[in-house]
């Protein structure tokens, strides 16, 4: 994932990742066949492991907005070349050309994040903690408008930071939730 993100893919000879990680060009093939597979098993991995951190912070006994808010921090890059959403941008490049198979696996990853927003949002309204949206509408605006502000944070655009797209962000949906 460092190296990816360091290099980007078109960077990224199977050589030189098999020097940096202790293996030959030719294992790295038998096991991830291209670059692109290499690339989407990365972004499994490392969305394996966000989505533990997810599931972790969606279960807890805190109220729906603090979980929300919770879910948008670790939605968003950590500032410009987060290895993770490198990966992201690396993946959405190549899916115009994509098989089905690998836009299948990309979208079961979108459809695992949306599916939790989308459960704590409808949670967040049954509770009165949040007004009444249609939580499938609602997730997917709201994940649009995250995938925007992370591209801008993630690409590095002068005036576009973490702190003050966390700022935005929560006060879009304390507005547009309010009960």
């Amino acid at each position: 994932m460092a190296t990816i993100a360091e290099r980007g893919l078109d960077g990224l000879t199977m050589a030189g990742l098999g020097r940096d990680v202790g293996m030959s060009s030719g294992h790295l093939l038998y096991y991830f066949r291209t670059k692109d597979e290499l690339l989407l098993r990365t972004l499994e991995w490392s969305e394996a492991r966000l989505g533990a951190e997810r599931a972790v912070l969606l279960s807890a006994a805190t109220p729906a907005a603090e979980r929300l808010d919770g879910y948008v921090s670790l939605y968003l890059p950590d500032g410009p070349r987060d290895p993770h959403w490198t990966l992201w941008l690396e993946v959405f490049n190549r899916s115009r050309g994509a098989d089905d198979e690998a836009r299948a696996r990309q979208a079961a990853i979108e459809r695992a994040w949306h599916r939790d927003l989308v459960a704590l949002l409808a949670e967040g309204a049954s509770r009165g903690e949040f007004r009444r949206v249609d939580p499938e509408r609602f997730a997917t605006r709201l994940r649009a408008l995250l995938d925007g502000f992370s591209v801008h944070v993630a690409v590095g655009l002068p005036g576009v930071e973490r702190a003050g797209v966390l700022e935005h962000v929560r006060e879009f949906t304390r507005e547009a939730l309010a009960p």
